[in-house]
């Protein structure tokens, strides 16, 4: 599952993770994390913002442009959205 994040990555952290995905599971040491086998306590949405469905009238010609784009249209609408409040906390 590939999740948005709030910043661009530099090309040092982009290289480190790519290596990582290509690594087989196999060759990945697990032996000092301990396997969790109980998720009572587990809290979703902990580590971002929780989504909610909503409806939005937008411009059709901007709506046209990020569609255009390929999948995943709706979050690169949230990230234009989640930049301009980051912009506009201070105001």
């Amino acid at each position: 599952m590939r999740m948005a994040i709030s910043r661009k990555l530099t090309d040092d952290e982009q290289a480190a993770l790519d290596a990582i995905g290509d690594r087989p599971d196999s060759e990945i040491d697990l032996t000092d994390i301990p396997e969790v086998t109980n998720w009572a306590g587990a809290v979703r949405g902990m580590f971002r913002p929780v989504k909610r469905h909503v409806t939005i009238r937008l411009d059709a010609d901007l709506l046209a442009w990020f569609e255009h784009q390929g999948k995943g249209y709706q979050t690169r609408i949230n990230a234009a959205l989640r930049e301009y409040v980051d912009r506009h906390k201070g105001a």
